[in-house]
This record gives structure tokens, sequence and C-alpha cells, in this order.
């Protein structure tokens, strides 16, 4: 049995919380307390204080999990007193002073660019006809030309939010890094884990691996409930 109960899902950019349905239904399966943060990804500062509203209704212990930009969120949200741990996945993880934009400022060599359009009343979009290929290459057509569709505009202000004092200093942390991510290269989740001081975890698959892999995600989660320090 766990010693952690609560889990706290926290989505990224150019998606909402939808997509942690599968991850949902199998912690729930498992005996955890699921909650799911909807951040309106106008700005860091927003979605921080969103984020602590829900851990703020949890009833004891819990792991914070931060998919891609939603890891700069839980990087910032999880000094809270309420976090046991965080749960990275395929996710920036940003040192003090850090934002997305100074962490895909000086991509590895060879690294996919991102298919990010320029910028719109403030807002950002992923080309709809590159969607696929770059952020969701492992699921079905018709699921990754939905999310193509139904992007939720990201706030140029949430990637320029730069990070306090990193919760992972102070906490302990894991990593699920998806080998074939073209948003976020390898290398890079590598060196943050890395510095992070993470439990690692690699698997093939897409930047949508939460959403496509929802068993491999659900067990790091479980994992990190299993291993937190109460005490925290």
């Amino acid at each position: 049995m766990a010693d952690v109960r609560n889990v706290v899902l926290v989505h990224g950019g150019f998606v909402d919380g939808s997509g942690w349905k599968g991850v949902y239904d199998l912690l729930k399966a498992d005996g955890f307390n699921v909650s799911v943060v909807q951040n309106q990804t106008l700005s860091l500062e927003s979605d921080v204080e969103t984020t602590r509203n829900v851990l703020d209704l949890q009833d004891g212990p819990t792991i914070l999990v931060g998919h891609s930009y939603g890891g700069v969120v839980i990087t910032e949200a999880g000094g809270h007193e309420r976090v046991a741990g965080l749960v990275y996945i395929a996710a920036f993880a940003p040192d003090a002073g850090e934002s997305v934009n100074a962490l895909i400022a000086d991509p590895p060599p060879g690294a996919p660019v991102p298919p990010i359009l320029p910028p719109q009343d403030g807002f950002l979009f992923l080309d709809r006809e590159k969607f696929a290929e770059s952020f969701a290459a492992d699921l079905p057509a018709e699921l990754a030309a939905f999310m193509a569709d139904s992007q939720v505009p990201w706030g140029v202000e949430a990637l320029n939010g730069a990070v306090g004092e990193p919760a992972w200093r102070g906490k302990p942390s894991w990593y699920l890094v998806a080998t074939e991510d073209r948003m976020i290269p390898p290398p890079a989740q590598r060196v943050m884990s890395e510095r992070a001081g993470a439990t690692v975890v690699e698997a093939s698959g897409s930047h949508s691996i939460y959403v496509s892999q929802p068993r491999t995600t659900a067990d790091l989660i479980a994992q990190a409930a299993r291993e937190a320090d109460r005490a925290q």
C-alpha cells in the first residue's frame, strides 16, 4: 500500500487536462485520489496559483505530476506543504531563474524543431498539419487530428515565466523520458532529470506518452507514491 494516496495532474501547453483520462482511470482503479488541474496557460503565475488552489484541497501528502510545460508549473508550485514528491512526464524541469524560453533557446544539435507558428495576439499554436508528427506520433491518427484541432492557445507570457526556487531541490522527483519525443529533445530531458536528481525511467514514446502509454505513466506515479518520504 502506498504511503501517499493523493495525486494531482498538471497538463502542458497546447492541450488541456482531458489528456490525462487514461492515467486518471488507472490511478483511480489503484485506489488513488486523483485531481486534474485545468490551467489556462496564460501565465506561469496564474497557472501556479490555480495548481496551488487544487493542492489546498488535498487531505494529505500528494504526488504532483506535470507534463511538458506542466513541469515548469509543478517546479514552482511544488513547494506547497502537501507535496511529497514531483513526477515529470516528458517535461521541462527548470532551475532557478529559468523559463521555457530559456530552456529551448539552445537545442541539441540535430534536434527536431517544434512547428510553433508565429505568435497571434500573444498566443502560440502548433502547425495543425505537423501536429501529429511532432506532438503525437504514436497516437491514432483520429485522436492526433482531434488534438490538433482542439489546441488550447498557449500564452507567450507563460513561456517567459521564470521559476523562483525549484521544488525539486528540496523534494524527491521522478522523471519519465520519452525517447521519441520531437517537442522536447530526449537529450534535454536527460540533462534536466539528472540535474534534478530524479529517479529516471525511459520509454519509447512521443511527447504524448502520457496519452499513448497511460500504464507506464501511472506506474511511475505509483512508484513515486510508494517511495516519497511521508515526512515531507
